[in-house]
């Protein structure tokens, strides 16, 4: 066997190792991350209000419980989610809300969170409606999702907010066109339409089941 050919089969071998482990590796190193963030969380608040609580190590800092801060925030935040759907706690939530948003200064940085995280998650959802907007040229497609369809605030009476996630980033472009250039995905899921803009359109779509229309909804946005 010539060493040219053991040489390409062992950089075959050495991309595919690559392809397999890269995708664990990546996905451990960021939860691990993660949960060391969060689990360093407990021990300082602890350290700072109550220095004999835990305890210090040799170097004088809080001792560190590994995983009690991590379960301790996820309790809370589940928590919270469970309580805040009762009727009073949910006004006073609304009315903490209301405060946050109508103050200088933390207005800009809490209205924009909380509208990054519904975008994603809740009942105020926005990328759950997925679909293929033409907007360079005419033929090529780009998936994208509509966050708002109407946009008369802007004197766009035919237009649609539709945005387009950009492949491995976290990063997306929000394009006002014409509701004729938009058609709606009714075959594929959100998440997998998502899915797939990120990856590049490398990923597998696994969601096979048809999604119909919504009743006055068309596959061509008019």
């Amino acid at each position: 066997m010539k060493t040219s050919h053991i040489f390409k089969k062992i950089i075959q071998y050495f991309l595919q190792g690559l392809i397999i482990l890269a995708p664990i590796a990546i996905t451990i190193y960021a939860v691990t991350a993660l949960f060391n963030f969060i689990d360093n969380i407990l021990p300082s608040l602890i350290g700072y209000f109550s220095p004999d609580l835990l305890g210090v190590d040799a170097n004088g800092n809080p001792k560190k419980i590994p995983g009690l801060g991590f379960i301790l925030v996820t309790l809370i935040v589940i928590l919270v989610g469970y309580i805040s759907s009762s009727f009073i706690v949910s006004k006073l939530v609304d009315l903490f809300d209301k405060i946050l948003e109508r103050t200088p200064g933390i207005k800009l940085l809490y209205s924009t969170v909380k509208d990054f995280f519904e975008a994603f998650a809740g009942n105020k959802r926005k990328f759950d409606k997925a679909v293929l907007v033409c907007i360079e040229t005419t033929d090529v497609w780009q998936i994208g999702f509509i966050t708002q369809q109407e946009l008369h605030e802007f004197g766009l009476q035919e237009h649609v907010a539709v945005y387009v996630p950009q492949s491995y980033a976290f990063t997306g472009r929000l394009y006002f066109v014409k509701a004729d250039r938009v058609r709606l995905l009714t075959d594929i899921s959100s998440t997998e339409a998502m899915k797939f803009a990120i990856s590049g359109g490398v990923t597998t779509i696994d969601d096979e089941t048809p999604h119909p229309p919504k009743k006055g909804e068309n596959n061509v946005l008019t």
